[in-house]
C-alpha cells in the first residue's frame, strides 16, 4: 500500500474520533476550513459550512459520554493520484447510521476532507 493510502486512512481514524467524542479540534484538523456538509435527507437539502458545522458537533452530546458502543467502519478508500482520494465510510450516533462520501484533497502536505455527503439511516431502538 502506499504512503497516500496510509495518510488517509489516518485522517479517517481521526475523522472517526472526532465524531465519536465530539472533539472540535480534530475535527477541524481533519477538515479543510472551505469543506462543504450535505445531506438531501433533510428538507430542503442541508449543506453547511465548516464554520456552521463546528458547532453543531460542539453542542451535540457525543456518543462517548452516552456509553455507545463504536460503529465505525472504513468500506472504502480510493487515490485518483497524488492529491485527490475517496473515502466511503459509515459510523453511528444515537439511533443514526450514516453513510458517508468523503472526498480529500492533499493540500501543502496535509490530507484533508474537503467535502462531506452523507446518507442517513434510522435505526430501529
Amino acid at each position: 500500500m502506499t504512503q497516500a493510502f496510509h495518510e488517509v486512512y489516518a485522517v479517517l481514524q481521526d475523522y472517526f474520533d472526532a465524531l465519536y467524542f465530539c472533539d472540535t479540534g480534530i475535527l477541524q484538523r481533519v477538515f479543510h476550513p472551505r469543506a462543504i456538509y450535505a445531506t438531501a435527507d433533510e428538507t430542503p437539502l442541508l449543506y453547511r459550512t465548516m464554520e456552521e458545522y463546528v458547532p453543531v458537533v460542539a453542542a451535540r452530546q457525543s456518543p462517548a459520554s452516552r456509553g455507545e458502543p463504536r460503529r465505525d467502519h472504513i468500506d472504502a478508500i480510493e487515490l485518483a493520484g497524488d492529491n485527490t482520494a475517496f473515502a466511503r465510510v459509515r459510523c453511528s450516533i444515537g439511533q443514526r447510521d450514516f453513510v458517508d462520501f468523503l472526498t480529500l484533497v492533499r493540500s501543502e502536505g496535509q490530507w484533508r476532507i474537503i467535502a462531506k455527503v452523507f446518507q442517513i439511516i434510522e435505526r430501529q431502538p
